[in-house]
């Protein structure tokens, strides 16, 4: 197969052309533009519909803004210790007293606070809609087929995409940025309920109904309840996708930590990004181990909690001032920052002219001089060879879809750059992985590094990069490497951690070298999770050279952003966005369905 497409790619080669200025797509999307702003003070879809949820998330996050700013710095402080001492247990609470506390000694307890509301109401909504869809989706099996594919497409979707047409109908500001980290978190949601419901074991169920529960009885008094940890941890998960977003919609005017990160980018101070950063890290630390902690133990009885909560209440009425010494760390990274810009100079050079040169520049003038009829026939053989006739045809058509929207040199050239940083993702994911499953005491030292960097937001990674590498294309693909290493490590980690233990033993007492011992048992018996950690790598390389755009990474992430912020550039934009979400479904497809044919091994 590779002989016939390079003969193909040789016959069949054009010179690169730039991609239309006026496409069909483009056209189509500024009419849906012109007809909405026409129409949204007239049309009945935006009197009785749109412009209702607008005013319903406004003041669903003007309520909840209110409360958490009512409440005081002292009284927020109490409240959230005396709130994750019933649920969590007095460790979680003392770190959620401390993490408060934290967000005025960084001098961002007002941007933390709106951010926190944003997240809030976000999550709140998310539960809202996707505890019961995620039952339904459990319980009726025909609803759980039909969400599945919309609900792989959501999560395909790099965040950026989502803000275009999300300003499109609401606008800017705090109501469109709540309904794009709904959009964003719900699937998390539905998904790990549905997962829940359907775990409860059917002896259980089958014993209720025996003694006459009924279908209501049997959801409230026996499923809900076997699957609390589960839903629990479905909320966990949620509030730390919609905490990644609500920062990205700071480039749609929602306030909070997001704000002071874009800033920071506009005039690349790295130290200004650290302080809100770190801000965002703590506020997610502090979710995830209050949620977590409470998906693993009961509540505090009523008799306790009442005087907990009391006490709190209490501290809310005294008349404490918010003035906390100040501690900013921008000074500090700022001048390391320099210091490395300085004396690092040489060596980032080389390594960004020698990856573009010999990696990015080669692989890119193949993708753009390949006519889009054979590259959509090389995905359908490629994907035929590996994933089986129905991730091949999605596949196909995907790039089919991805050539109708008039943007084919530039989605090879985000394909291109896709692919460089991936496998410099897993070059150096899949290293450090077999190294933490091989080092117990390396794997607890990375650990909180781990948690720290999956909890940032994508630009924000784009800060250092830009420090070390100027603005670029390689600038994209190295905030990429940073982004996507993280879970690349922990899922093969976790692949070879979990080959089985009597397996390991049988090959040492053959007499295996630890290089045979995992060339010849571990990577082979842990091809599942090796396959799962491109499959996710890929995906979130995808998202994050999409937010390069905003440091001149070009192609398919400069479309997006030029789309939501200059009006002329709209549907240009939001064709880039759909693109992106092509190439996600095609590159997604692949590798999952080369996951499910080949499968592990064990």
């Amino acid at each position: 197969m590779v002989v016939a497409a390079a003969g193909a790619y040789l016959g069949f080669r054009s010179t690169p052309a730039a991609d239309s200025a006026d496409a069909a797509a483009f056209r189509f999307f500024d009419s849906v533009r012109e007809w909405v702003d026409a129409n949204r003070d007239s049309h009945p879809l935006f009197l009785f519909g749109v412009n209702y949820l607008r005013l319903g998330v406004r003041l669903l996050v003007e309520a909840v803004s209110a409360a958490l700013t009512g409440l005081g710095f002292a009284g927020l402080v109490a409240v959230a210790g005396a709130v994750s001492l019933v649920l969590a247990g007095w460790r979680a609470a003392l770190l959620a007293v401390a993490g408060f506390l934290s967000f005025a000694v960084l001098g961002l307890w007002t941007e933390s606070v709106d951010t926190l509301a944003l997240t809030l109401a976000a999550v709140l909504l998310s539960v809202l809609i996707g505890v019961p869809l995620g039952i339904l989706a459990a319980r009726v099996r025909w609803i759980g087929s039909a969400l599945r594919p919309v609900l792989d497409v959501m999560q395909i979707l790099p965040t950026f995409a989502y803000l275009a047409p999300m300003t499109l109908l609401f606008l800017i500001g705090s109501p469109a940025a709540v309904i794009a980290t709904l959009i964003y978190a719900v699937p998390v949601t539905i998904r790990i309920t549905q997962l829940g419901i359907a775990g409860v074991a059917p002896v259980t169920v089958e014993a209720a109904a025996a003694q006459g529960s009924t279908r209501w009885q049997l959801l409230t008094k026996v499923r809900l309840p076997m699957a609390r940890p589960v839903l629990v941890l479905a909320v966990n998960q949620t509030i730390m996708v919609a905490l990644s977003m609500v920062v990205v919609t700071a480039l749609i005017d929602a306030p909070g930590l997001g704000q002071n990160i874009v800033r920071a980018l506009e005039r690349v101070n790295v130290g200004a990004a650290f302080d809100a950063g770190l801000a965002i890290v703590i506020m997610a630390v502090v979710l995830d181990r209050v949620t977590t902690a409470a998906s693993r133990r009961r509540p505090l009885p009523w008799r306790l909690a009442v005087p907990v909560l009391a006490a709190a209440a209490l501290v809310v009425l005294l008349p404490i001032g918010d003035r906390v010494p100040a501690l900013s760390f921008a000074a500090p990274v700022n001048r390391l920052t320099a210091w490395v810009e300085l004396h690092w100079y040489a060596g980032t050079e080389w390594l960004k002219n020698t990856v573009t040169g010999y990696l990015l520049n080669p692989l890119e003038n193949l993708l753009v001089t390949t006519p889009w009829w054979l590259f959509v026939l090389f995905v359908l053989g490629f994907g035929l060879l590996i994933a089986g006739w129905r991730a091949a045809l999605v596949a196909a058509a995907a790039a089919v879809g991805v050539a109708a929207l008039g943007l084919w040199v530039h989605a090879m050239q985000t394909l291109a750059t896709v692919l460089v940083a991936t496998a410099l993702t897993l070059l150096g994911g899949v290293w450090a992985g077999i190294s933490c499953a091989r080092h117990d005491r390396l794997a607890t030292a990375v650990r909180p590094l781990l948690d720290a960097a999956q909890t940032m937001p994508s630009f924000v990674y784009l800060l250092p990069a830009v420090a070390l590498f100027g603005a670029s294309r390689f600038t994209a693909i190295v905030a990429a490497v940073i982004f996507a290493v993280p879970p690349v490590v922990r899922l093969v980690e976790r692949g070879i951690r979990d080959v089985p233990p009597t397996v390991v033993e049988a090959a040492l007492s053959a007499g295996s070298t630890p290089r045979q011992l995992l060339w010849k048992v571990q990577l082979p018996m842990a091809r599942g999770g090796l396959l799962l950690a491109a499959n996710q790598g890929i995906v979130m390389v995808l998202g994050m050279v999409v937010v390069g755009g905003l440091v001149g990474a070009g192609a398919l992430g400069y479309d997006v952003v030029a789309g939501f912020s200059q009006r002329e550039d709209f549907g240009r934009g939001l064709a880039a966005g759909f693109a992106i979400v092509l190439l996600g479904v095609l590159l997604d497809r692949l590798t999952q369905g080369f996951h499910r044919s080949k499968g592990p091994s064990s």
